[in-house]
């Protein structure tokens, strides 16, 4: 095994630990209670940025360096982390739950089909085929209730989502030479932005008693260190995998939340399991499946 690849396959190792972080989401916004979007999204990305400076001031580094950027990279930074969790609220407070958060779950299918546009790249039938076998698995569990109610500017704003972390994810590829430690002041902007937009249009409502062991655990994991190891793949590891195996998120999340007594179990979850894990399989090319009328595979 070559020194590039070993390295890329440790990118996507720890890029595909985002996806475990990810599905402990719905459960600690839970745990959280009724805290106002924004000022959830502000406590929690200002104590992942806090976490980050400690961690660089254990290792002796600084955050100066890193946060010289052009104008663009600051630009895609803040835009991916504020503007994806700024549209996905307006997208759940505008559709249906479910309708917003199945049309925002487009994202990996996109990542998959954009990767295509990078030089060097190439899209393959059976990125598509396990994309879209994996988009039919999350439909199963997040749109159980989808309805025709809803604003268009909430279905709007659902598919702003998809396009919006889809595209940062591919950009933040294209700009590999960032470091990931950049992604500590996009933190910090994003906690500033949410925090303005909760002083200009939520009332407040702190979290309670227990509620702040589930911000402590956003800013930890799924709203903190979820997006330095996230930062790590795309720029690094196998994007179209990571991708893939980005549909394991709804999968687990929903695992997550029957363990948790958030949920219970549903007949549609072993299916859902089987189709996403069949997806991921074909997608990443470890089940080949072979053309019509000829014995070779793709």
């Amino acid at each position: 095994m070559s020194l590039e690849s070993s390295a890329s396959r440790r990118a996507t190792l720890i890029g595909a630990t985002t996806v475990l972080n990810w599905a402990l989401l719905a459960a600690l916004t839970q745990l959280a209670g009724p805290v106002p979007p924004f000022l959830l999204t502000a406590l929690a990305f200002g104590l992942a940025f806090v976490c980050f400076m400690v961690w660089l001031r254990l290792r002796g580094e600084s955050l100066r360096a890193p946060l010289r950027q052009p104008p663009r990279v600051w630009a895609l930074g803040v835009g991916g982390l504020f503007g994806y969790h700024a549209l996905y609220f307006v997208a759940q407070q505008n559709a249906p739950p479910a309708n917003a958060g199945l049309i925002s779950y487009l994202w990996p299918l996109l990542i998959v089909l954009f990767v295509a546009l990078l030089p060097g790249e190439r899209l393959r039938a059976r990125h598509v085929v396990g994309a879209l076998l994996g988009f039919v698995g999350a439909a199963l569990l997040v749109g159980g209730d989808v309805s025709a109610s809803g604003s268009a500017v909430g279905y709007v704003a659902a598919f702003a989502c998809a396009f919006l972390w889809s595209g940062y994810s591919v950009l933040s590829r294209a700009n590999r030479a960032v470091p990931t430690a950049a992604v500590g002041g996009f933190c910090l902007a994003t906690a500033v932005l949410a925090a303005l937009c909760h002083w200009l249009f939520e009332p407040s409502r702190w979290p309670q008693g227990i509620g702040w062991l589930g911000v402590i655990g956003l800013g930890l994991g799924p709203v903190g260190s979820a997006f330095f190891t996230w930062d790590v793949g795309v720029k690094h590891g196998d994007l179209r995998l990571l991708g893939l195996l980005a549909y394991f998120t709804p999968l687990l999340s929903t695992l997550v939340l029957i363990a948790t007594g958030y949920a219970s179990a549903t007949a549609w979850l072993v299916l859902a399991a089987g189709l996403i894990t069949l997806g991921m399989l074909i997608g990443s090319g470890w089940l080949r499946v072979p053309r019509r009328g000829t014995g070779s595979t793709d």
